[in-house]
């Protein structure tokens, strides 16, 4: 049933525990294809385990009349405990006390599953009623190994994930006699990214199209969810923030550039990272004067979405936006990595490095590492004395650097 995410290790650990389990992330990420793999789990360790999908409008209209009518599917007297697991919960009218109703009668009976298509959904029906009832469970697109899984080559996959670049170089010594062949898995990675169904897909005229369809029609209902009026200046707008990934975040040059106010600018952005297409990184900063401590920098989590959005599909080497693009990948991979918090360090006389990760390591993303100076950042190393600083570098003979940091 597809191909296994890094993710289900953690999902079958929290399957025994006392909160609903709740998967979100963007469209077509392959929360459905989870939703079963976890029933399929059950059903095979003999539980009980039903599955349901809210886009059935029958089971969706019950159940919008009163959460019990749950039982007019399931058998409210079977013994023993059982899985109740629901795809595309956002269409329910009030989820949040649907979800509170059932957690709060049943939870020693029932654990439940669900999945919800974005996090705008769950900022604006989800309230503080479930605080303490549920574990969030974010579902990105493939990272690399996951990619190379779904490329049927689990040993290099296993290769990636066996420890850290964050944490070591070791991994150096276990990649490099498979460069070759990692390098053009990784060019294809980069170009046409980690959507699942694109991933899985040949043709590369069709990846595109697949693409180009993911942004055109499932954004698309995003949008519409949302409320959003001009759909032609948000689509706008996310094509100036993809062709800028890595530069400062001005909203007001933004506002005047679309013809629209500041504030329908940080709607849309917000609209964009509640559908997990962006997300805003914002500064590092220790209260220094000189450090800019309010543009963000916008990156977008999957590198074939955003080629998609450019109509630019050339490998690195070839591309005008070759450094951004590397930098884009860093920190999708970086996302996808585990890592919780991502920031940047600038100044206002441009000293600045690319990304800090969890405050504990710098990272100073380069096409080439010879062109990593040290000297350039003696004042990032002397107010920040404890963050590791080092270079990833992609075009390298030796250095793997640019596989290192995948998970």
């Amino acid at each position: 049933m597809g191909v296994i995410r890094t993710i289900e290790v953690e999902l079958v650990k929290q399957l025994d525990k006392d909160r609903i389990l709740l998967l979100t992330g963007a469209r077509q990420v392959g929360k459905t294809t989870l939703l079963k793999r976890l029933h399929s789990h059950l059903s095979g360790k003999k539980y009980i385990s039903n599955y349901f999908t809210l886009e059935d409008p029958q089971l969706l209209s019950d159940l919008n009349d009163h959460p019990e009518n749950i039982f007019d599917y399931i058998d409210k007297n079977e013994q023993g405990f059982r899985y109740l697991i629901l795809d595309e919960i956002q269409y329910l009218n009030n989820p949040s006390n649907f979800l509170k109703y059932l957690y709060d009668q049943y939870c020693k009976s029932i654990k439940i599953i669900v999945s919800g298509s974005s996090a705008f959904y769950i900022d604006k029906q989800f309230n503080d009623s479930l605080a303490e009832r549920k574990r969030i469970f974010t579902i990105y697109p493939f990272s690399f190994s996951e990619f190379l899984r779904a490329k049927n080559e689990d040993k290099l996959s296993n290769k990636i994930i066996s420890t850290s670049y964050l944490h070591t170089n070791e991994k150096r010594k276990l990649l490099k006699p498979a460069r070759e062949k990692l390098m053009r898995y990784w060019q294809e990675y980069s170009v046409y990214g980690g959507y699942p169904s694109v991933v899985l897909e040949d043709d590369l005229s069709e990846k595109k199209y697949m693409l180009k369809e993911l942004h055109q029609s499932f954004l698309k209902k995003d949008i519409q969810d949302a409320g959003i009026k001009d759909e032609p200046k948000f689509y706008a707008l996310l094509k100036i923030l993809a062709s800028q990934c890595g530069e400062l975040t001005n909203y007001n040059e933004l506002a005047n550039t679309l013809g629209v106010s500041h504030t329908a600018v940080r709607h849309m952005i917000y609209i964009l990272e509640k559908s997990f297409i962006i997300r805003m990184v914002a500064p590092l900063h220790k209260n220094m004067r000189k450090e800019l401590t309010k543009m963000p920098k916008a990156f977008m989590y999957d590198p074939g979405y955003r080629n998609a959005l450019l109509n630019s599909f050339e490998t690195l080497t070839n591309r005008i936006d070759g450094g951004s693009t590397l930098e884009n990948i860093f920190f999708s991979e970086t996302v996808k990595s585990g890592a919780e918090e991502i920031q940047f360090w600038r100044t206002q006389d441009k000293k600045e490095v690319d990304f800090i990760v969890d405050d504990k390591c710098g990272f100073e993303v380069k096409m080439h590492t010879s062109n990593f100076k040290p000297i350039k950042y003696s004042k990032f190393v002397e107010v920040y004395p404890e963050l590791h600083l080092q270079p990833v570098g992609y075009n390298e003979d030796e250095a793997l650097d640019v596989l290192d940091f995948s998970s």
